[in-house]
């Protein structure tokens, strides 16, 4: 009899145990009570990966930096991948994000091509993808982050255009081929200069977004082109490599330089009048946004295809 009532008392006491639990969520994250559906993540229990493409080069560093204070304002997680503009590496650091059961994915892809199969693997794992500064050619992307690159190589020709009158030769530094800023921005400087009868563009080649490379490839141009009066590069590195060959070469002031992004070096050299001007890219800007923008479609809400990021243009003032 004895026995019995601790019996009766143990599962009392597990009953009451239960009635104060109501209808509290499990840690498999289902409701209890009638309900089987998930409940929805909070942004604690959140993990974003960001597959950037260079963390050399101030430009992403700053991207990183913005989506890092936005995920540390949010209280998720932030998994930051450097590809070290290796595209195969790139596909790998994905993958690997995938294998960790990421939430969502940002990517800066070093190639827009490349990184298509890795898009389509986050497809299939159900993980929603973002992309940021560049885009991807394929794959299912939620939203695409960037400054309009089309418009902001339209303004650098524009200005290129200004400087010199309306007239001469012109060379241009490529970013790295198959990535969607350099075919973007090359596209709207063309439609600006290419339009213009007195202007020819002399010489067309890529510097992979790089300060060496930039200057490696400005000194050969000057050797094949020594009456150049102005240069468009994709982006600030390989304008300020570009800058250190013309100044190298003892024509610092007579050849325009334009660079892309207005890293704190380019902007200084405007200021100092030895570039004639950057287009302001806002990095930080992008990767809070990229962050904002996943953690509000994972709450349900709906996001834009295209999310677009003021651009401006710097010059001496």
């Amino acid at each position: 009899m004895r026995r019995f009532a601790r019996m009766l008392v143990a599962l009392l006491t597990i009953g009451a145990l239960a009635a104060c639990s109501g209808g509290g969520s499990t840690q498999s994250g289902q409701t209890s009570g009638t309900g089987t559906q998930p409940a929805p993540a909070t942004e604690e229990t959140l993990t974003i990966g960001l597959a950037i493409s260079t963390l050399n080069n101030p430009f992403f560093v700053d991207l990183r930096d913005g989506a890092q204070a936005a995920a540390e304002a949010a209280g998720v997680k932030l998994i930051v991948m450097d590809a070290q503009d290796d595209p195969s590496k790139q596909v790998s650091q994905v993958e690997d994000l995938i294998t960790q059961k990421v939430d969502a994915l940002l990517i800066n892809p070093c190639d827009s091509d490349a990184i298509v199969t890795a898009v389509e693997a986050a497809n299939e794992a159900n993980i929603p993808v973002f992309t940021v500064d560049r885009g991807a050619s394929g794959g299912k992307v939620v939203s695409h982050i960037a400054s309009d690159n089309v418009a902001g190589g339209r303004m650098a020709g524009e200005l290129i255009i200004e400087l010199i009158g309306g007239k001469g030769k012109v060379a241009e530094l490529e970013g790295i081929p198959g990535t969607s800023a350099a075919r973007d921005r090359g596209k709207g400087f063309h439609e600006a200069v290419d339009g213009v009868a007195d202007i020819e563009v002399v010489a067309r080649q890529p510097a992979d977004f790089d300060r060496a490379k930039g200057l490696t490839v400005m000194e050969n141009i000057l050797q094949a082109h020594p009456d150049i009066v102005a240069v468009f590069a994709h982006n600030d590195e390989m304008a300020l490599g570009a800058l250190e060959a013309i100044e190298a070469a003892g024509k610092a002031g007579q050849i325009k330089v334009v660079g892309f992004d207005a890293t704190d070096d380019a902007v200084k050299a405007v200021q100092e009048g030895r570039m004639a001007g950057t287009v302001a890219q806002k990095p930080k800007e992008m990767g809070r946004l990229g962050v904002e923008t996943a953690l509000k479609h994972l709450k349900g809400e709906k996001v834009e295809e295209y999310i677009p990021v003021p651009l401006e243009l710097v010059t001496k003032k």
